[in-house]
């Protein structure tokens, strides 16, 4: 699909981002036969028409957005006239995949791939997209969702041409180090990973970053920590080894260093809220 048929879609919904409606996966059943699931998240957003879902008990209508965290499973069902668009947020690549249905067959499919590039707006919106399904608050979902959106027309028009190489790079690396940060990772090991020399790792992070790599990877460690703190019933050294730090104590330390509290007392803050 050529771009100056996709941006102005993307900018018609954001004319109208107070009147979008934000769904989430609604059925918790394992997925059925022909059910749609990948590991990265998904918007299914309905521009015309009604479609229902076998996520969801009730059909989504007119500029509805059905959003599907990475891991869950969505079944659509197209049983009248109905246009969609649908985004996937993969790793390395944003997908766009417009769809017609005329009650009979599809009557147009037309779609993109454009690759990721520049700073990690969307990776953070795609965080508190996250967050939110599980405790959905209004307008907070609509205010992220507009966010995608401008983010999406932001990585099909000019931000993809103005990344430099090293950011190229850097951007790989913190993508690594957020998918391995469970793992023994070290300023040598990263290094090696992407052929460069440690030293010129830590220059990326400089040039790049307003944090080291070691103030990088704990950071990501101890959001790591959080989730399984919110979510999970698990020993604090359980969780301490889940997110790649050896020693308890010193996980202990460095939580309550950045959060003012211990683990046990976050996990006990949470669960008031």
């Amino acid at each position: 699909m050529s771009e100056p048929t996709l941006v102005p879609v993307l900018k018609q919904l954001l004319t109208r981002q107070n009147e979008l409606v934000v769904r989430f996966p609604q059925i918790s059943q394992p997925a059925p036969e022909l059910a749609m699931s990948v590991s990265f998240p998904r918007l299914e957003i309905v521009l015309e028409g009604e479609l229902a879902d076998g996520c969801l008990e009730a059909p989504l209508g007119p500029l509805h957005a059905l959003y599907i965290p990475g891991g869950r499973w969505n079944a659509p069902q197209w049983h009248g006239p109905a246009t969609s668009l649908s985004i996937l947020f993969s790793k390395q690549k944003l997908g766009f995949s417009l769809q017609r249905f005329d009650g009979k067959k599809f009557v147009e499919i037309r779609k993109q791939h454009v690759a990721r590039l520049g700073p990690r707006v969307g990776s953070y919106l795609l965080l508190a997209m996250n967050e939110l399904a599980i405790r959905p608050v209004m307008p907070t979902t609509q205010i992220v969702l507009s966010g995608l959106l401008s983010h999406c027309i932001d990585q099909l028009t000019h931000l993809a041409d103005t990344v430099s190489k090293s950011r190229e790079l850097f951007l790989a690396i913190q993508e690594y180090i957020d998918e391995h940060a469970a793992e023994a990772l070290s300023r040598e090991t990263v290094a090696k990973k992407f052929h460069i020399t440690p030293n010129y790792l830590s220059h990326l992070f400089q040039k790049s970053s307003t944090v080291g790599f070691n103030e990088y990877l704990t950071a990501v460690r101890l959001e790591l920590a959080k989730k399984l703190l919110r979510g999970y019933e698990l020993k604090i050294k359980e969780i301490a080894h889940h997110c790649g730090f050896e020693d308890s104590n010193y996980f202990c330390r460095i939580f309550r260093k950045h959060t003012a509290r211990s683990p046990s007392e976050y996990r006990r803050h949470c669960r008031t809220l």
